[in-house]
């Protein structure tokens, strides 16, 4: 099995709302491994403190089974209701466990965390990644009226966005008739912006519009219905290619141990 990997960013709550990658989960198929990276230096100086679990920035973490912080991220197999909650995914019922957290963010209400997959460059260059929209709660009324009006397999535009007042750079996602929908999650902007300035053929669309508790009838629900997060509204998925550009291979993503 080709080793497979995951990060972890931690969000500063308090004073800038920016994101930070802090750590690389890597599976061979035999052991599990977790590693700080570089930008959790930077993370550190804006409030960031080492996971009790891993408690050192400069050691290596091995086991053969997945870490429980991010086994607590995903659904218990024999949980009823997992079908569903993976057809929110746009998952199997076979995937396995990074498969999910690659796709589900690994978000809880209650922590700062997040987790999202390496992108992988192929021999072409090309790379396809899926992830939740971000920020779609912020776009205006019109645009909230559009997204309700989404469906599975719809054509969306990429636009490099200059001028965010909270990032700089941020990638938005507009539907064809040019609504603001959302952004792509700000760890991907810096990857995603070397696709869109190298070669400008790029293409997303929504592979799955998830429906909020306020919008479902509930009723005949039973015990086994899994509530939804607010943040799983709606499943993107992007292509591309890069020329030159290595993904997540800069300063910031190399380990410390």
């Amino acid at each position: 099995m080709n080793k497979r990997t995951l990060y972890l960013a931690w969000q500063d709550h308090v004073r800038t709302r920016a994101w930070f990658p802090v750590g690389q989960l890597d599976f061979d198929g035999e052991l599990h491994r977790f590693r700080y990276i570089r930008s959790a230096i930077r993370a550190v100086k804006h409030g960031f403190f080492p996971l009790p679990t891993f408690p050192d920035l400069y050691h290596c973490y091995e086991a053969e089974h997945l870490f429980p912080i991010f086994r607590h991220r995903i659904i218990n197999p024999r949980r009823p209701g997992r079908e569903l909650y993976l057809k929110r995914l746009g998952l199997s019922s076979n995937a396995d466990p990074f498969e999910i957290l690659a796709v589900n963010g690994g978000t809880r209400m209650t922590d700062p965390y997040e987790v999202f997959p390496r992108l992988v460059k192929e021999e072409d260059g090309s790379f396809r990644c899926r992830f939740f929209l971000h920020g779609w709660r912020h776009a205006s009324a019109a645009a909230q009226d559009r997204l309700r009006e989404l469906k599975s397999g719809e054509k969306l535009y990429l636009a490099l966005e200059l001028t965010n007042p909270r990032t700089t750079i941020a990638v938005q996602l507009q539907s064809t008739d040019h609504q603001v929908l959302g952004w792509a999650p700000r760890y991907l902007v810096n990857d995603l912006a070397h696709a869109m300035a190298e070669v400008p053929r790029y293409e997303a669309s929504v592979v799955r519009v998830n429906r909020l508790a306020t919008e479902v009838d509930h009723t005949g629900w039973g015990p086994d219905y899994v509530p939804l997060p607010p943040a799983w509204r709606v499943l993107i998925e992007l292509r591309g290619r890069w020329i030159e550009h290595e993904p997540m291979t800069g300063d910031d993503y190399a380990p410390l141990a």
